[in-house]
C-alpha cells in the first residue's frame, strides 16, 4: 500500500482545471490530501522540505476521470445468459476487487455503480474506503428495480424474486419495501428499470414498464430517507416520466420526444447518455463477430437521440460521462475516455465540456459535487497527470502509457501493469460450441 505523503507539488504542467477554462500553465500545490493552492507559472511558492515535488514538465495536470455508468460486479460478460447464470457472488466480489485496479491505471479517480450481482458494489465500496483495498472513490447501488415485464433481459427474468443485479417488484407495498431494505442496507443511489425489452415491441427505443405513479413513489420513498433515484431510460415517455417523478438522474435518455426534453430542461435533471457501449459495437463490433443489422442499430441509436441531448445540454442540462464499463465490449480500463469522444464526435461538445462533463460535472454521480472532480483550491487532490494534450484530442486519456500518475485524496495509486495475469474460474464464462449451424450442406460446401 503507498503512503499517504504530507505535501505533494506537481510542477511545471498544463493545467485543465475540468471547469471549462482555458489550460494554463502552472503548479498545483497538495496538503492535507486537498488541493491548497493552483500556482500560474510565474508564482513562487517556499516549501517545506517535506513537501514531495514531481516535475511534470509537457505533461497535463487534470482531475481525475469520473465514470458516472459503471457495472464493476459483472466482469465482461457476453451476453445475458452468462451475467445471470455464470457468476457466483462471492467470487464476484473478489474479481471486482482486482477490476478496480485496471480502472485506477486508466485514470479514473472515481465511479457510479448503479446496480450490482448481490450487493457486491456496497461491500467493494466498504472495503475501499476503509484501505482494505485500492480503488476510485465509489458510490453505488444495490439490485435495480424491475416489474415483472422484465429489463433488458427479457424472459431471463423471474416474474418475481431476486436474479443477479434485479429485484422484480410489484405493488406499493413491496415497491417501499425494497427501498427502505436497500436504504438500510448501505446504498448511496436506488435504480430503476425504467424500461425494458419485451417481444414483439411496437415502440421505439425499449418499452416503458412502470407507470407515472410507480416511479414516483419510488422517487418519494427515497427522497423521504435522503437517498436520490437514478432510472434507466430507453424510450421518450419513460424519460418524461421520471423526470416529472422527481428522479435525480436519467441514464441513457435516448429517443426523447420534445415533451420529454421539456420535462428534462424543467427539472434540470441531469443526463448520463452511456453511448461507448453503442459506440464500441457500432464501429468494432465486426471485430467481435457481431451482426451488421445490431451494429447498425446502435449506431442509429446515436445518430437518433444526438440532436435532443445537445438540445438539452444547450438549454443548461448536465450531461456526463458514463461508460457501461464491465461487459465485453465495455472492458475495465479500456474505454473510460470513450464517452468523451462521444461527446465530441457525435453530440457536438468541445473537447474542454466533454472533460468537464467527465470530471467537475460528474463529481455529482459521486454526491461529492463541489468536492472533486476540478483543480481548484479546497478540492479533494483527486489528480491525473497525462503525457499529452486531452484539450487538443480527448483520445489521448485512452493511449496505453499515457496516465503517467494518479492521485487520490494526494496519495499515489500504483500505475505500473498488474501482474500476473488473471484466468477465468471454471464455468465463468458462457461455452460455445461455435458460431455457425453445423448442417450438412456447411460440411459439404467445406469438404469441395
Amino acid at each position: 500500500m503507498t503512503d499517504s505523503v504530507t505535501g505533494l507539488l506537481l510542477r511545471n504542467g498544463r493545467i485543465v482545471d475540468g471547469l471549462g477554462n482555458q489550460p494554463f500553465s502552472g503548479s498545483v500545490l497538495v496538503e492535507a490530501g486537498r488541493i491548497s493552492r493552483v500556482l500560474t507559472a510565474d508564482e513562487v511558492v517556499d516549501l517545506p522540505g517535506s513537501v514531495h515535488c514531481v516535475d511534470v514538465d509537457g505533461m497535463t495536470i487534470m482531475p481525475g476521470l469520473i465514470d458516472s455508468h459503471c457495472h464493476i460486479s459483472f466482469d465482461e460478460p457476453s451476453s445475458n445468459d452468462e451475467l445471470f447464470f455464470h457468476r457466483r457472488e462471492g467470487l464476484a466480489a473478489i474479481i471486482a476487487a482486482r477490476n478496480v485496479q485496471r480502472l485506477l491505471r486508466a485514470g479514473v479517480t472515481g465511479f457510479m455503480d448503479p446496480d450490482s450481482l448481490g450487493e457486491i458494489g456496497i461491500d467493494l465500496r466498504d472495503a475501499v474506503e476503509a484501505g482494505i483495498i485500492h480503488g476510485p472513490r465509489m458510490s453505488v447501488g444495490g439490485n435495480a428495480l424491475l416489474t415483472s415485464v422484465g429489463g433488458t433481459a427479457g424472459r431471463l427474468l423471474p416474474d418475481e424474486g431476486r436474479r443477479g443485479y434485479g429485484k422484480i417488484v410489484a405493488g406499493r407495498d413491496e415497491i417501499v419495501a425494497e427501498v427502505r431494505r436497500q436504504v438500510k442496507n448501505g446504498v448511496d443511489w436506488i435504480k430503476v428499470h425504467v424500461t425494458g425489452l419485451a417481444p414483439r415491441m411496437r415502440c421505439q427505443g425499449e418499452l416503458q414498464v412502470w407507470s407515472y405513479d410507480e416511479l414516483r413513489l419510488v422517487a418519494d420513498t427515497a427522497h423521504e430517507l435522503g437517498i436520490p433515484v437514478t432510472g434507466h431510460c430507453r424510450g421518450a415517455s419513460s424519460i418524461r416520466d421520471a423526470a416529472r417523478a422527481g428522479f435525480d438522474l436519467i441514464l441513457h435518455a435516448t429517443y426523447m420526444g420534445d415533451d420529454a426534453l421539456e420535462a428534462v430542461i424543467e427539472a434540470g435533471v441531469p443526463i448520463v447518455p452511456t453511448f461507448a457501449f453503442q459506440a464500441n459495437l457500432a464501429d468494432y463490433g465486426e471485430e467481435v463477430g457481431a451482426s451488421p443489422s445490431l451494429q447498425a442499430l446502435f449506431k442509429s441509436e446515436i445518430s437518433a437521440s444526438a440532436v435532443m441531448l445537445k438540445r438539452a445540454f444547450d438549454a443548461g442540462v448536465k450531461l456526463l460521462c458514463g461508460t457501461e464499463s464491465g461487459f465485453s465490449i465495455t472492458p475495465y480500463g479500456e474505454w473510460h475516455y470513450r464517452e468523451l469522444e462521444v461527446f465530441v464526435k457525435d453530440i457536438g461538445l468541445t473537447s474542454l465540456e466533454a472533460i468537464k462533463a467527465a470530471t467537475s460535472d460528474n463529481a455529482i454521480a459521486l454526491q461529492l459535487e463541489g468536492e472533486t472532480g476540478a483543480i481548484e483550491k479546497g478540492r479533494l487532490a483527486d489528480i491525473i497527470v497525462v503525457d499529452g494534450d486531452p484539450v487538443a484530442d480527448v483520445t489521448v486519456l485512452g493511449e496505453p502509457g499515457k496516465i503517467k500518475y494518479v492521485y487520490i485524496g494526494g496519495v499515489a495509486q500504483p500505475t505500473d501493469p498488474i501482474t500476473p495475469a488473471r484466468g477465468d474460474p471454471p464455468g465463468w464464462r458462457v461455452s460455445h460450441y461455435g458460431n455457425r449451424i453445423l448442417n450438412y450442406d456447411l460440411v459439404r460446401r467445406n469438404r469441395k
